[in-house]
């Protein structure tokens, strides 16, 4: 299958692009940057230049495309609305390309925005008080393109996607453990996020693109839920730095645009796309990846 992605450059899109190539798919990669596009060519895949600032260039390259996924967002947490909205338009131009044709067209989502205080699973629908709720809109607009014969569906990634590289939650939680000298959680700890190693995720992006039927919410979700307290116990002991429990009414302030997420409890099950996908993920969970260290060592050598 000839495949378009969008943010095929970035942490998951990068093993997204090798995980397809490794099962026999020609790609078809986005870069914005000359870097980008050496990898794209590195890697065995075509380069086409462009990103969600030029939304119809996107969907030229869906044109000749036998099935599309599309990862970029532009994570902006200052104008978080604006990066929704010109991801939800490119969505929308992608899926306008592919109406009609049955093509796959595999977008992305988020756990996050899932009710918070039980188990969410694919059943469930967001909350629109959630730290994700400009992008609840996103993934119907896309799930609506089912109607049109489309096979689309929607991976719905963890808050932490974890392995060599992350630059994330996980990676901002470490730089601030550092700057202040101690690492903190919030009330008691017991807070629960779920989390998935890249290559697992990518692995659930190919066989969503290969066989998820039309209108599909999956979840990428290996640990339903690590607790909050566990996570800074391992920062914080890697970093031998003391760990601390702070107010929620002061997460802002210590967490800054991370202080909305850190003290939600939003455990996600995925035994529904294991079943329909038959997606086993095979990677270490996040504490156990923690513990392999290489998280401290890559934050120490970007300090």
């Amino acid at each position: 299958m000839r495949v378009f992605i969008t943010g095929a450059t970035g942490f998951i899109g990068s093993a997204v692009v090798r995980e397809l190539i490794g099962a026999g798919h020609q790609v078809v990669g986005v870069a914005r940057s000359d870097a980008g596009a050496a990898f794209l060519t590195s890697a065995g895949a075509e380069v086409h230049r462009g990103d969600l600032a030029d939304p119809e260039g996107l969907r030229g390259g869906a044109a000749g495309a036998d099935g599309v996924i599309h990862l970029a967002f532009q994570h902006d947490f200052a104008n978080f609305e604006a990066s929704a909205r010109a991801e939800r338009r490119a969505i929308e131009l992608l899926g306008e390309e592919l109406a009609g044709s049955g093509r796959p067209f595999v977008v992305t989502s988020g756990t996050a925005g899932l009710p918070p205080g039980r188990v969410g699973t694919e059943d469930d629908g967001f909350v629109h008080d959630s730290p994700a709720a400009a992008r609840v809109p996103t993934e119907a607009a896309a799930l609506a393109f089912a109607a049109r014969d489309v096979r689309v569906s929607a991976v719905r990634l963890a808050p932490s996607v974890h392995g060599v590289g992350d630059h994330g939650f996980v990676p901002r939680l470490i730089d601030l453990a550092r700057e202040r000298g101690v690492c903190e959680y919030v009330g008691d700890g017991s807070n629960r996020w779920p989390a998935v190693h890249r290559l697992d995720a990518a692995r659930l992006y190919r066989l969503a693109l290969e066989s998820a039927p039309a209108g599909s919410r999956l979840h990428g979700v290996d640990d339903e839920g690590v607790r909050f307290g566990d996570l800074a116990a391992v920062i914080g002991r890697h970093l031998d730095l003391p760990v601390a429990a702070i107010p929620a009414a002061e997460a802002d302030a210590h967490f800054g645009w991370l202080g909305i997420l850190v003290g939600r409890d939003i455990p996600a099950s995925s035994a529904q796309t294991r079943k329909l996908l038959g997606w086993q993920p095979e990677q270490p969970g996040l504490i156990a990846d923690l513990e392999e260290g290489h998280y401290f060592g890559q934050v120490a050598a970007q300090a």
